[in-house]
């Protein structure tokens, strides 16, 4: 019906089968007119509104008209012009002759209609090139796939023409001929101009930044416009000035920007229906659970009981309770299942578009077995035409790279949607870090909100790349199902059921590889503990001579890990076999159940191929939806984690006003404050009001609420009632200084704009110009991780400096002037807070336990147990006989005590007194502590008092590594402290491939090679058996097939499948035991170098580097290295046996591969060049994200009191930005070699099919199947192979990096042949004769000359000021450091001429800071278990230690928490001394540490020392005099020489050196008489 009307339409045969079964076929011109004219014009019509749009919407200025435009319009209005011909052709003919001549037939309508669709069609192109002009747009997607589509369609109607004209000679209707001819180049000419990008002036510049912003439609598609970076990358090295600028929307504000806003939405949504749930529940309740209930719902989890935070043993056990008790509540008290909704509702557009690539893609991939099974079925029928055969070829290759296109499309899109949900994720970590109150705060330490940030986004980031195979995967299985059934009928279920049983075989050995996975993950943990702590005190391993113990318990765990793996390993290798054998298994079951069901089902070509490349789509889903499962259930791990931190309670804004007309600076009005919402109160009723610019001090005992009254002005704490007011803005200075990792000059200014004259002022007033003379790159120094170059004092100057610096009016002081010694604190106050300092006119808020001060301050606040008890000036406190004057008699006397010398009592941070000066080889730099935030410390802290019967002092902070400063000296070379850590750049050598492959053993290497070599043989094998049996089908046609012929088809074809799984399975086993070996070796190679290297290596490496090798390096080697090394193996033998078979089937095809691996070749090696070095760049790039943040979360109460957080917030985007730089061209790499990759595969395919029509006549089918259906499998595989490529580069470079660390120079041997005496050193005698000694090569040296001579048992004192050379004398003594020149002798021995070993057990040393290594008591005692029970237990009395070991449970098995957090400050003092005891050699040194320890413990250590160690010789090393006043001699060293060396009193006599440092600290001639 419908084909009449077209055919009277058109005046000629619409459809007659007639013309396709011939050997040239043609289409009918009717169709030409008809069918392919609307095709396009419908295209265009349809999107044309689109684009016309652009004439509503008011649009920016847009004179701008490029010369592309002009020719576009030119083209279209030409066009335009030539429809308008056709028509008046057709007019003229029908209408224009003369009356008289007989009239011709009318023209048929469509030479009516077709030009007035083209005119109204050209019109509409005409605007719509316009509409492109004014929206900006570079180019129009749209309207190139119509002219693309419209030259395509155009091309037969073209080829009829031209045939018919051949053929006739003459050409019939010579206008429309040349007018089609016209229009057809016309549109050519169109289809390339709108290939173009059209740029306009201001496109350009942001065309250079991001080449992207300019690409056109096919670039896009191809990802052409990554073509110049990966040359780039190819010619050099990329560093991150090479990444481009990125697109505004995959920016972290703008990502940031629209999450946050649902964000609000849907967190409000949660919290309503949270409330609900609650009200419901409370219904239910009775009435005292209620009230229960109700404070829990206010917040998140406040079930933590405070014991939690107590680090005695009693807080372990506590702690359990309190974690039970923690997990009922903890069920769901906080608003749920809000992320998800959020992220989709921002991201839903890609969400949806990556949907509909993947659907289109799926669909694709079941066409190519269907045009396979044509092909097979053309290859049979000898009859058919020739270009059927020709279509077939070019049809696979169409939809094989449409297939390429939408898949690259949709992975684009999806990993670019991973990407910015990580982003968007962290920022929003990030933001509420800066708000979040102290409660949520306290659940979760430091290190678990960093990981938040990286492990928790990153599996978001992880799940959303593959997202949409929850619905891709079971639509493929159903699809594949449904095409199989087609071909074999109910034989498929067979194969299926094979299938459907390895998913639980499966399930069952990734449960049992699980649980081997977190056994290896806890000795993994376990393992890194020792070496964080080992690497932390490597110098007291040093001093001991402990390495050999360390190493042994490192390599014990070492090797129960490698047990794990190998079994682990083992366990791999059997679901490889399962995986392997699951294709020839399923192949086998179905082929044998559909031939052996019934004797007329005969194998043939097309149906065992078809349903091969069926069974090789279905693979893919059926691997990866238990994977994407269990990844979705990690992530709802993460969900609850991050859902639990950002629907946290934020602190409240309105516990502070700012109100301007009250007439005090700060006001307290009638105040109780608590740390947590229903913790105990912390300050009661405290009524304080503080006039402007008046000094104000604050004291009182320790514990007694000080630093919780300035965390209560900053507003960190729950204010139960009252109100505090403050009008102007804060500055504040932590008890413990917080210092950024940036320059000098960047952490006083904060981000206040630099003025040269306000900074000089600051910095002389805060006593840091010396410091900045010593920097090498003066107030541009940069400054490490946690201020890690700069001593105690100077950070805390540095601190102080921030705040003069930042022209606030109030200043909150958190004394300040604990951690510098006494002159340097006198200066301060004077320069500085004082009555004549700078700050004089400003409010200042200063807690100090200086007595010295109170004198010259204007007011002081006396806490008593968290209540202000005495507010007045110095004087009417000081008579009126109360709680302060009580204060004033308990520090005189400790001042007393410390004869002056800076009152140490509480500073609970109480370290070394530090002079000024940027210590220069080290002495006395502090331990390090690792920075935690104010209010965590005080929080600690306040347990650790109430827990301490001692009211004596408290160091909470951990002991963290005493990391040197000695580098300063070596920063001649520049202002950096710590060498950039080498970044490999560039092609890997092979000679690292060797070394790992040297490490597995040559013979396994050899073996697995061979081994996997054999099972690719069995493989191309059993195709070629089942090609072969398929041409039975042929040869016994209808014949009844014999049932022995058949047995052999199915019992050779499955035996060669079953040989194959084996000889995958025990490829992997060889594999499995190499890499295991290869481990094993490069650990211990590591450890044993890392244990040997000297001090000066860990003084110079930051630790994080090494521990890196151990963790990451290590883990790269075990895990990822081996796994990427079997899949390129197989991949690489994959590709040669697929190339291999498809020349078997046609020979001609050897001569295609060579330009195609010369592609292939190019394209690879460009990639990995660029891709290997932007993984290089994105992770180094990503460590600052996470600094930063982790410095945020320890500075929370500095940024929040100067109220800096959006500038914090603002620096993050920044720095996640610059992370972004390289990840997003990373993806897009990924995507560029894809699409160059695939486009060689898709071209495998095509010659493939295309050499078998040429050669049909000389193939039999089942080669044909077999060599089409293997280069279908092709693209996969190479694209694999070039991935594993650069996997297997990126992770051998881990290989690289160990052996970096595993060839550093060492230290001397640990034992020599030359050992001295057992009983060495008898006497204890000491000389040093023209002793000289540098740190390392090149530098100046630190000791110039020392000849002296230390005579059996005498105490010596040493005594100088910081950088003297003090603590390097003792360096010497025990050759961390080795002589430059000069020897020291030790009962006549020179020692260095002996083992290091032999050296260091026989000297003792009492180090500054106590350190204790996680283990048991027994251990930390005696690590080789050399002495017996009894002499632990004498040596613990002796060190009044006793009580306290037998007091605990487990005595001597004890086990000491990481760092010795579990024991107070003063019992680690108290076990290092044990240690000396139980040493009982002849020579002690004791590196006075008297600074962190409270008076009781110092006097204990003294008498000890004195009463115990009188047969020996000693050296102290005094940082206050009054302690070596009692020794025979005193030796006073200055920049490296002895300048004085006698008995006290004589130098006292003298009035040198030691005499003007007596007077310092206050020492007179009549205490000494006393002494």
């Amino acid at each position: 019906m419908c084909a009449a009307v077209l055919e009277e339409y058109c005046g000629s045969v619409f459809w007659n089968s007639s013309y396709l079964e011939r050997e040239d076929p043609d289409l009918p011109v009717c169709v030409e007119q008809t069918v392919l004219v609307w095709i396009p014009l419908g295209f265009l019509w349809l999107c044309a509104p689109w684009h016309l749009l652009a004439f509503c919407r008011r649009t920016k200025d847009s004179r701008y008209i490029s010369k592309l435009y002009l020719c576009k319009q030119l083209v279209a209005s030409l066009l335009f012009l030539t429809a308008i011909a056709g028509l008046s052709i057709t007019l003229g003919e029908d209408y224009g002759q003369s009356q008289d001549t007989p009239k011709p037939a009318k023209n048929p309508t469509v030479h009516y209609t077709n030009p007035i669709i083209y005119v109204a069609s050209w019109v509409i192109m005409l605007l719509c090139q316009e509409g492109l002009r004014r929206r900006r747009s570079i180019d129009s997607a749209t309207l190139f796939l119509f002219w693309f589509f419209a030259v395509l369609c155009d091309v037969f109607h073209l080829q009829t023409i031209i045939r018919e004209a051949l053929r006739q000679g003459e050409i019939a209707d010579l206008p429309r001929f040349c007018l089609f001819c016209i229009s057809f180049g016309l549109e050519v000419i169109a289809l390339i101009l709108s290939a173009l990008a059209d740029i306009s002036p201001e496109v350009k510049e942001v065309v250079k930044k991001n080449p992207e912003a300019g690409a056109p439609f096919l670039n896009r598609i191809t990802f052409n416009w990554f073509n110049s970076m990966a040359i780039k990358g190819y010619r050099q090295p990329l560093v991150q000035e090479d990444m481009w600028a990125l697109n505004e929307e995959d920016t972290t504000g703008y990502i940031s920007q629209h999450f946050q806003h649902f964000m609000k939405l849907e967190f409000a949504a949660a919290r309503h229906r949270y409330q609900k749930r609650l009200a419901k529940k409370q219904n239910k309740k009775s009435p005292d659970e209620t009230l229960v209930q109700n404070g829990l719902s206010s917040g998140l989890g406040k079930g933590v009981s405070k014991d939690i935070l107590m680090m005695e043993d009693r807080g372990a056990k506590e702690e359990k309770k309190g974690k039970k008790h923690k997990k009922e509540k903890e069920e769901e008290n906080y608003p749920t299942s809000w992320l998800v909704p959020t992220i989709y509702r921002t991201f839903k557009r890609v969400l949806l578009e990556s949907a509909f690539f993947k659907l289109l893609q799926d669909l694709l991939s079941f066409v190519s077995p269907q045009l396979l099974k044509w092909m097979i079925s053309f290859t049979q029928d000898k009859n058919s035409y020739a270009w059927e055969g020709y279509l077939y070829a070019v049809l696979l290759l169409v939809v094989a790279l449409l297939q390429s296109l939408f898949l690259q499309q949709y992975f684009q899109r999806c990993f670019v949607l991973g990407m910015k949900v990580r982003t968007a994720i962290m920022a929003a970590v990030y933001k509420k870090a800066l708000v979040v109150s102290n409660d949520t705060r306290k659940e979760s330490t430091v290190g678990e909100t960093v990981n938040l940030m990286s492990a928790d986004a990153q599996r978001f980031n992880d799940v959303t790349n593959f997202i949409h195979l929850l619905w891709s995967c079971p639509l493929q299985i159903a699809l594949s199902i449904v095409f199989l059934w087609q071909e074999l009928g109910p034989s498929v279920l067979a194969g299926l059921a094979v299938t459907v049983l390895m998913v639980p075989i499966n399930g069952l050995l990734a449960t049992k590889a699980r649980k081997f996975q977190i056994e290896n993950m806890k000795f993994k943990d376990k393992r890194l503990k020792i070496m964080n702590e080992v690497l932390n005190g490597m110098k007291i391993l040093k001093l001991y001579a402990w390495e050999p113990s360390f190493q042994a318990q490192v390599q014990g765990i070492r090797g129960q890990e490698l047990t794990v793996m190998k079994k682990f390993a083992y366990l791999t290798s059997v679901s490889t076999f399962i995986f392997s054998c699951a294709p020839a298994l399923v192949s086998l079951a179905t082929f044998a159940v559909f031939v052996g069901v019934n004797s007329d089902n005969v194998l043939t070509a097309e149906k065992a191929f078809t349903s091969i490349s069926l069974f090789n789509i279905l693979r893919f889903p059926l691997a990866m939806l238990p994977m994407l499962i269990a990844a979705i259930v990690q992530t709802t791990v993460s969900r609850k984690r991050l859902e639990k931190f950002l629907g946290g309670e934020d602190l409240e804004s309105d516990i502070v006003r700012h109100d301007p007309n009250f007439n005090s600076a700060v006001n307290i009005c009638d105040g109780s404050f608590s740390w947590e919402k229903e913790g105990e109160l912390h300050l009661k009723n405290v009524n304080l009001d503080i006039k402007p610019g008046r000094l104000v001090a604050v004291v009182g005992a320790v514990g007694s609420g000080k630093s919780s009254l300035m965390s209560a002005i900053l507003g960190e704490m729950h204010s139960t009632k009252g109100f505090v007011n403050i009008k102007g803005s804060l500055a504040f200075v932590p008890q413990q200084a917080w210092i950024q990792n940036a320059t000098l000059r960047d952490n006083i200014m904060f981000g206040s704009p630099l003025e040269e004259k306000r900074f000089q002022k600051v910095i002389q007033a805060c006593a840091l110009a010396p410091d900045l003379d010593l920097l090498p790159g003066g107030d541009m120094t940069e400054i490490g991780e946690k201020g890690i170059n700069l001593s105690g004092g100077q950070k805390q100057r540095v601190s102080l400096a921030r705040a003069a610096y930042s022209q606030a009016d109030i200043y909150l002081l958190d004394d300040p002037l604990s951690a510098v010694d006494s002159h340097v604190g006198k200066h301060l106050f004077e320069k500085v807070i004082g009555p004549n300092g700078i700050l004089k006119d400003k409010t200042r808020i200063l807690v100090t336990h200086g007595v010295s001060f109170l004198p010259h301050v204007d007011e002081i606040v006396v806490l008593v147990d968290g209540v202000v008890s005495e507010v007045g000036s110095y004087n009417t406190l000081r008579a009126s006989k109360g709680a302060f004057s009580e204060f004033l008699d308990t520090y005189a006397k400790e001042h007393n005590n410390d004869n002056k010398n800076g009152t140490k009592s509480d500073s609970d941070y109480g370290q070394s007194v530090t002079e000024e000066g940027l210590v220069p080889e080290g002495d006395d730099a502090q331990p390090d502590t690792p920075l935690e935030d104010a209010v965590t410390v005080t929080l600690k802290r306040g347990n650790s008092i109430r827990r301490s019967q001692r009211n004596s002092s408290f160091r909470s902070a951990r002991n963290g590594s005493i990391r040197k400063s000695e580098n300063a000296e070596e920063m001649n070379k520049g202002q950096r402290l710590i060498e950039k850590e080498a970044m490999e750049t560039g092609q890997v050598k092979l000679t690292v491939y060797l070394q790992y492959l040297r490490s597995m053993g040559w013979g396994y290497a050899a073996a697995v090679f061979l081994v996997y070599f054999i099972q690719n043989v069995a493989f191309i094998g059993q195709n070629i058996w089942l090609s072969d049996w398929t041409n039975d089908a042929v040869e016994y046609y209808n014949m009844t097939y014999p049932a022995e012929k058949r047995d052999t088809r199915v019992g050779v074809f499955g035996a060669l499948g079953v040989i194959q799984g084996l000889f995958v399975f025990l490829g992997t086993l060889l594999l499995a035991n190499a890499s295991v070996a290869a481990s094993r070796i490069l650990h211990s190679r590591l450890l044993d170098n890392i244990l040997r290297a000297p001090m000066l290596f860990y003084d110079t490496t930051p630790i994080g580097r090494v521990v890196n090798r151990f963790a990451k390096d290590m883990f790269t080697i075990d895990e990822a290295i081996p796994q990427s090394f079997r899949s390129w193996i197989l991949c690489l033998l994959g590709v040669l046996g697929t190339l291999f078979v498809i020349c078997l089937a046609t020979p001609f095809f050897t001569i295609v591969i060579i330009p195609l691996a010369v592609v292939y070749f190019f394209v690879q090696r460009f990639y990995v060049a660029t891709s290997r070095q932007l993984r290089r760049l994105d992770s180094v790039s990503r460590s600052p994200i996470y600094s930063h943040f982790g410095e945020t979360v320890s500075g929370l109460s500095v940024i929040r009191a100067y109220g800096h957080q959006e500038r914090f917030l603002q620096h993050n985007e920044t720095t996640m930005d610059e992370n972004l730089k390289s990840v997003y061209p990373w993806i897009v790499s990924n995507r560029w070699l894809a699409i160059r990759l695939e486009f060689v595969g898709n071209l495998v395919v095509f010659f493939a099919a295309l050499l078998a029509v040429i050669s049909r006549d000389s193939l039999d089918s089942g080669l044909v199947g077999l060599s089409i259906s293997y280069s279908l499998n092709v693209t996969q595989t190479l694209n694999w192979l070039v991935r594993m490529t650069s996997e297997l580069e990126t992770n051998i470079v881990a290989v690289e990096r160990v052996s970096e660390y595993s060839s550093i120079e060492n230290e001397a041997k640990w034992v020599t042949d030359t050992r001295p005496a057992k009983t060495w050193p008898e006497a204890g005698r000491l000389q040093f004769e023209n002793y000289k000694v540098r740190y390392r090569p090149g530098l100046d040296l630190v000791l110039h000359g020392i000849s002296c001579d230390i005579g059996s048992t005498e105490k010596i004192g040493i005594v100088g000021r910081t950088g003297a050379g003090k603590s390097s004398l003792t360096n010497c003594l025990f050759r961390i450091i080795e002589a430059a020149e000069g020897r020291i002798l030790i009962d006549g021995v020179d020692i260095s001429k002996i083992g290091l070993h032999d050296l260091r057990n026989n000297l003792t040393i009492i180090p500054q800071d106590p350190v204790l290594f996680s283990g048991t008591l027994r251990m930390n005692l005696d690590p080789f278990d050399r002495s017996s029970d009894e002499e632990l237990w004498r040596v613990l009395e002796l060190s009044h230690l006793k009580d306290y070991v037998a007091g605990l449970q487990e005595g001597l098995q004890h086990e000491v928490a990481e760092g010795g957090e579990n024991l107070s400050v003063g019992q680690r003092q108290l076990l290092c001394l044990a240690r000396a005891l139980l040493r009982k050699s002849r020579i002690l040194i004791l590196d006075e540490a008297t600074a962190a320890v409270d008076l009781e413990t110092d006097n204990l250590i003294q008498t000890t020392i004195r009463k115990e160690f009188t047969h020996c010789t000693i050296l102290t090393i005094a940082h206050r005099l009054h302690s070596i006043m009692d020794s025979s001699r005193v030796m006073v060293l200055d920049a490296g020489r002895i300048v004085e060396f006698d008995s006290p009193s004589n130098l006292l006599e003298k009035r040198g050196h030691f005499y003007a440092m007596a007077k310092d600290a206050g020492i007179t001639q009549a205490e000494i008489t006393s002494l």
